[in-house]
């Protein structure tokens, strides 16, 4: 079979000494917090209500933390660490509705447009400013004659005109296609990205320490020249380990290509993910509107969300996996038609220019 491994003992391999002294200091952080959840979740009521109250200083000291590491690297954006403390409020809201288990897939599916909304001011329209331009708009009222509005938003051109959305599927699918819808948004010329989809997957019968990623050559979909010199974007709901961005990427370089530039834009991301991606990829930009510190043996982000493909997309039967058509199918039409230039561009991808 057509397929790239890439292994964790490789990934570990990107990280140095510091990285490796940081990771385990967060581990060591989170230790006291995983104690508490002990007690909120023990039989004494009293004591769980009052282990809540101490679980807000320690959460507190891991973020003081994971600030003090992040401030070092110049590739890893984290948009609670960056932005005005007045904005933190809508991102942490919305990070807590995904990680609430009663938040079911059409509201996880909201929060999650709306957290690549935030994203892509950060990573995008924030930089573009002060520049801006003017955009006329037409109202639907015709009394006494047409009306029309003037709008001011960033100009991005610039920043967006040579992208290529790389999509990791199966996970990736959606917000690829929410942060393309933005480009298109705010574009002056309604420019809608060429897709390149990758088929990876993570080894689940392994845990973290000596997980294969798996690149599917096979069942993937893009065209290695169509990459070159371009600025790659990947979006992700999650970053855990960096292991299928950093296999995708080092395949592509191996091919003899080289982009202009790499940017990550996931809603939340481990530390050791984050720095491995950063470590492996020279010049690549990371961007998290959260970062969680430690990962569990099976590579989960802790304390996480539990796993966002699934949420966001429902579970397969494990025999007989959806495509990226039957996919954006289950999404229904609601999502299909918001999206329609970017689901033609990806079916174009697919199946073809001509539809064969």
């Amino acid at each position: 079979m057509n397929k790239v491994v890439l292994h964790a003992t490789d990934l570990d391999g990107f990280l140095n000494d510091s990285d490796k002294k940081q990771i385990a200091h967060a581990h060591v952080l989170y230790e006291e917090a995983l104690e508490i959840f002990k007690r909120i979740e023990g039989p004494d009521s009293v004591d769980s209500a009052l282990a809540k109250k101490q679980l807000t200083p320690v959460f507190e000291r891991i973020g003081r933390y994971l600030k003090e590491v992040v401030a070092k690297e110049p590739g890893i954006h984290v948009y609670s660490f960056e932005t005005p403390q007045v904005q933190h409020g809508s991102a942490s809201r919305l990070i807590a509705k995904l990680r609430d288990p009663r938040t079911s897939q059409s509201e996880f599916l909201y929060y999650v447009q709306r957290a690549y909304e935030l994203l892509f001011s950060h990573v995008y329209a924030d930089q573009a400013l002060p520049n801006k331009r003017s955009i006329v708009t037409q109202t639907p009222v015709t009394f006494p004659i047409r009306n029309y509005a003037i709008h001011k938003i960033p100009d991005v051109d610039a920043l967006i005109e040579n992208s290529v959305m790389c999509v990791m599927l199966r996970g990736a699918l959606l917000p690829s296609m929410i942060i393309s819808k933005e480009i298109q948004e705010y574009s002056s010329n309604s420019f809608v990205t060429p897709f390149a989809l990758f088929r990876i997957k993570r080894d689940d019968s392994k845990v973290e320490r000596n997980m294969d990623y798996l690149l599917d050559l096979d069942r993937s979909f893009f065209d290695l020249s169509q990459l070159e010199g371009k600025d790659l974007i990947f979006a992700d709901p999650m970053n855990a380990t960096g292991g299928s961005l950093v296999t995708i990427v080092k395949y592509i370089m191996s091919q003899g290509i080289k982009p202009k530039s790499i940017k990550f834009i996931t809603v939340i991301s481990a530390l050791k993910g984050a720095l491995r991606v950063v470590r492996a990829i020279e010049g690549a930009q990371v961007y998290t509107l959260w970062m969680d510190p430690v990962l569990n043996e099976k590579a989960y982000i802790l304390p996480g969300l539990g796993d966002a493909g699934d949420r966001l997309n429902g579970c397969d039967e494990h025999d007989n996996p959806r495509n990226m058509i039957q996919l954006m199918a289950d999404y229904g039409t609601n999502i299909t038609n918001l999206y329609r230039s970017q689901v033609k561009e990806i079916e174009a991808t697919v199946l073809g220019r001509n539809g064969n």
